[in-house]
This record gives C-alpha cells, sequence and structure tokens, in this order.
C-alpha cells in the first residue's frame, strides 16, 4: 500500500482514536499524525511538514505556522480561536476554521446549571462535611432561593440561550444580557432585556459569562466591574478563564462580598493549585470539560475533519474566522 504523500498534524491529542479523521481524509491521500503533548510543536510541523493542522488548546504561534510551508488549514476542535495566531495565518492564506455547532450547547450549559447548583445548594461542600462524620448543618450555612432572582448573561450565543432557558425553568424572573451584536429580534424571542455590563452586575443575583476571549474581553470581568456585584451574587463561567480577573473574584469571595463561584475555565490551563481561587471559599471547579460528552465527541471531530477536507478538495471552509476577502 502506497503511502500517503500529504499529512494532518494533530497538535494536543486527546481523543481516544482519530478513526473519524482517517475515514473521511485518507480518501484524499491524507496521512493523520497525533503529535503527542510532551512533544515540541515546532520540531513536530518542521518533520511532518503539514498541509492541515488540527488542535484544541495547544497554542498555534506564529512561529509554527511559518514552519508549516505546506499549510493550507488550521481547524479548531471547538469554538474559541484565541490560541490561534489569525493574523500570522492570513498572512500566508492558511485558512482558520473552527467548529461552532457540535451540539455543545446542551453540554455547556447543562455544565453551567449544575456549577450554579453545585455552588448555590453547597453541594460539594456538603459531600466533604457529610463523609466527615458532620450532620444537622443546616442552618449554620447560608443557601439563597432564587423564585424571583436575576440572571445576568455576558455574551447571548447558543450556549448562554440554553442556559438562560434553563435557568428559567429554575425559578428566575428576569434574564439581563450584555451583547453589543444582540438584535431585537432574539430579545423578543427569547424574553430577555438588553443591558449594558453595569447593569448586568448591579442586578443580578447570579451573573454568567458566555463570550468568547478578545483583546477587548480580556478581564472582561475585572476588579472594577466585580466590586459592583450585589453582595451575595454568583459567577459562573463555562466560556474562556481570560474572561474574569481570577485575583479580583478571589478577593471578593474571600471578603464575604460575593456568595460563590462555578469556574470550569482558568486563565492559565492547567491551573496553579496554589493560586488565590483554590483558597477562596464556597467556590466549584472543574477541568474545562463543559463541552464533553460522547456524543459532543463525535460530532466535533467529523466536523472538524470535514473543514480540511473542504479545503484540501478546493474550497473554503463553513466556518472559516480568519477572512482575507
Amino acid at each position: 500500500m502506497a503511502t500517503a504523500t500529504r499529512t494532518v498534524a494533530v497538535l494536543e491529542p486527546g481523543y481516544a482514536d482519530y478513526g473519524v479523521e482517517r475515514g473521511i481524509l485518507g480518501p484524499l491521500d491524507v496521512r493523520v499524525v497525533p503529535v503527542a503533548v510532551e512533544r515540541d510543536a515546532l520540531e513536530a510541523v518542521r518533520e511532518l511538514s503539514p498541509v492541515a493542522l488540527m488542535v484544541r488548546e495547544r497554542p498555534v504561534t506564529a512561529e509554527v505556522i511559518a514552519a508549516c510551508p505546506q499549510l493550507r488549514v488550521i481547524v479548531r476542535y471547538g469554538i474559541g480561536v484565541d490560541n490561534i495566531d489569525l493574523d500570522a495565518a492570513r498572512a500566508v492564506r492558511a485558512y482558520v476554521a473552527n467548529v461552532p455547532d457540535y451540539g455543545a450547547e446542551h453540554e455547556v450549559s447543562d455544565q453551567a446549571v449544575a456549577l450554579y447548583l453545585a455552588v448555590t445548594r453547597r453541594v460539594v461542600a456538603r459531600d466533604r462535611s457529610v463523609r466527615a462524620g458532620a450532620w444537622a448543618i443546616g442552618q449554620r450555612e447560608t443557601m439563597p432561593g432564587r423564585r424571583t432572582g436575576v440572571l445576568g448573561l455576558i455574551g447571548f450565543g447558543r450556549i448562554a440561550r440554553m442556559f438562560g432557558r434553563k435557568m428559567r425553568a429554575l425559578g428566575f424572573s428576569r434574564v439581563l444580557a450584555f451583547d453589543p451584536l444582540l438584535g431585537p429580534e432574539v430579545l423578543e424571542r427569547e424574553s430577555v432585556e438588553a443591558a449594558s455590563l453595569e447593569q448586568v452586575c448591579r442586578a443580578s443575583d447570579v451573573v454568567s459569562l458566555h463570550t468568547p476571549l478578545k483583546p477587548d474581553t480580556h478581564h472582561i470581568l475585572d476588579a472594577r466591574l466585580i466590586g459592583m456585584l450585589q453582595p451575595g451574587a454568583i459567577v459562573i463561567n463555562v466560556s474562556r478563564g481570560g474572561l474574569i480577573d481570577e485575583a479580583a473574584l478571589a478577593a471578593a469571595l474571600t471578603d464575604g462580598r460575593l456568595f460563590g463561584a462555578g469556574l470550569d475555565v482558568f486563565e492559565h490551563e492547567p491551573p496553579a493549585t496554589d493560586g488565590p481561587i483554590f483558597g477562596a471559599p464556597n467556590t466549584v471547579l472543574s477541568d474545562h470539560t463543559a463541552w464533553y460528552s460522547e456524543d459532543s465527541v463525535s460530532v466535533l471531530q467529523t466536523k472538524a475533519a470535514a473543514e480540511v477536507e473542504r479545503v484540501l478538495t478546493g474550497q473554503v471552509p463553513l466556518n472559516w474566522v480568519n477572512r482575507w476577502q
């Protein structure tokens, strides 16, 4: 059997196997090569000279892109592309595509609800206490009721909309959303009120982040806005860690100004366990896993490979994010 003449390099492989990608790309005389996370990406791409890169969280820098003279496309397994140098890819006319519609709005919104419930009902702390022999903890630790609560959303895409619907079912009477791209028809359809960042922070019992990480959204929830949050508010983040000033959030939690926080993402991943957020009270943490289910992975791999297939067959990606024309 002849050896494939073109290579797709999968940086930071994290799936059980790559049969899906090989099934789609193999007929195009392409081999799919996972590059172990322990291996230097620059060294690997220099050796492989790939026509395509597929990546999860690993940075795809200008240096990595420059080391791929045959590169035609970079596909992000997922939505955010903040780990890819879009300008460097554009300069060499390499497409960058993402997969914004792999169905994970269900998984991610479920995770956001789970984090909210775990924080507000103190599920993790109670579990630890009961295992340690405590009982009748009851009213020694407050638990807020939210039957007429206000939910504030920073960003209002697919995931935020799904999350808002689920939180309404839990009794939230109002949903406020900050999103500069929000149209009046969406607001009306979702029964959501448009608000400024300041209004979201001042009025909401729960503030949840659902916006991409870009230069203008880095630390969008900064110390100033954290200071505007209602006493006893809860912060949820299942989007990108860099959206929040973690040190300011940890300080507000430690001071008792906020009730708690549920975080699936961190500014630096994996996070340093001696960071301030790890010592903050009533904080529930998970490992950037909100997107995951067996179903979502299968769809994600299929759609990501299909974007590579489009480019290698002379088409433009369906979800082309670094446009030059």
